[in-house]
């Protein structure tokens, strides 16, 4: 028993120091070894077991991995004096740790300086472009056979710079200022562009007034076509009625020509006929003279007056 205190307490002694002067560095970190508060040796960055005087060196441990930046959202004047809300968000990772150590010390000094860079860019590259440059990528046209093609105004200003030019403007000029801070911006994005709520009530009462004139445009060139469609058809209409009733006289003037010549054929026949034939057109006379309501002063030597009295 007691030959074994020594060992154990060699094995505690061993315990307590190995982790003072022996470290691990994972594959998702690089390390900087400080000396009473300054750097020695040259940056750590690849994975594997390390040592380091115990008690008087330092571990400053750094993610390998790409870090995120986050914006505020901040009110920025455009080109033409507009304010709008701009909210970015970057991506950037450290390159040189012991530069990154020396001139900003820790990942929490690094996103407050990128604070300062990339916000700073934005106003910049903002102040020099309109807003329809932030808002908009390319000149598109509208597609073939939709409701903005043809000769309705859409009201898309053609653009010299879009959007994504802006942003890659500002990543180079953020990239340019951080060459000596030991690290890198890989990547700046616009999460969000908006007006000021005052600026932005104007502007959408300007677009709702651009949309109501294109749907009155519309409105209008459909009220003009089912006029157009209307008189085309009321034309069609008569023109159809018309030949129609040529075509019934026609067919009347027949029928009266073949019964004319019927009545004629009977006419010569025989006196009665005759006789019938005059009857049978003075009925057809009075018929469409005589009405309801007609009273009738008859002359004693008239055909109809003939024919009454001889029907008594």
């Amino acid at each position: 028993m007691r030959a074994a205190m020594p060992i154990l307490i060699v094995f505690l002694i061993a315990a307590f120091l190995v982790p003072s002067f022996a470290f691990i560095v994972t594959q998702t970190e690089q390390v900087v070894i400080t000396r009473f508060g300054k750097p020695i040796g040259e940056p750590i960055t690849e994975p594997g077991l390390r040592f380091k005087l115990p008690l008087i060196d330092d571990l400053n441990r750094f993610d390998k991995r790409f870090l995120e930046w986050d914006g505020i959202v901040t009110q920025v004047p455009t080109k033409e004096k507009r304010f709008i809300l701009v909210d970015t968000y970057a991506r950037w990772r450290i390159t040189d740790p012991l530069l990154f150590f020396q001139r900003l010390r820790d990942e929490s000094g690094g996103r407050s300086r990128l604070d300062g860079i990339i916000n700073g860019e934005t106003r910049d590259a903002v102040a020099r472009h309109d807003v329809i440059e932030l808002v908009r990528t390319t000149n598109r046209e509208p597609l073939e056979g939709s409701a903005q093609a043809g000769e309705v105004d859409t009201g898309l200003e053609p653009i010299d710079v879009g959007r994504e030019e802006v942003r890659k403007e500002i990543l180079a000029n953020a990239q340019a200022r951080v060459t000596d801070l030991g690290i890198e911006i890989l990547d700046v994005q616009f999460k969000r562009i908006n007006y000021v709520a005052d600026v932005e009530r104007t502007v959408f009462n300007r677009m709702i007034a651009e949309r109501k004139r294109i749907a009155d445009r519309f409105r209008s060139e459909g009220e003009g076509e089912a006029s157009r469609i209307r008189g085309d058809r009321e034309r069609d209409l008569k023109e159809i009625q018309s030949e129609a009733y040529r075509q019934a006289q026609e067919i009347v003037g027949r029928a009266d020509a073949e019964a004319t010549e019927i009545y004629a054929a009977a006419y010569n026949q025989s006196a009665t006929s005759r006789e019938f034939y005059r009857f049978l057109k003075t009925m057809e006379s009075y018929e469409a003279t005589i009405g309801q309501d007609t009273t009738l002063v008859l002359s004693t030597k008239g055909d109809f007056f003939s024919y009454l009295k001889d029907s008594q």
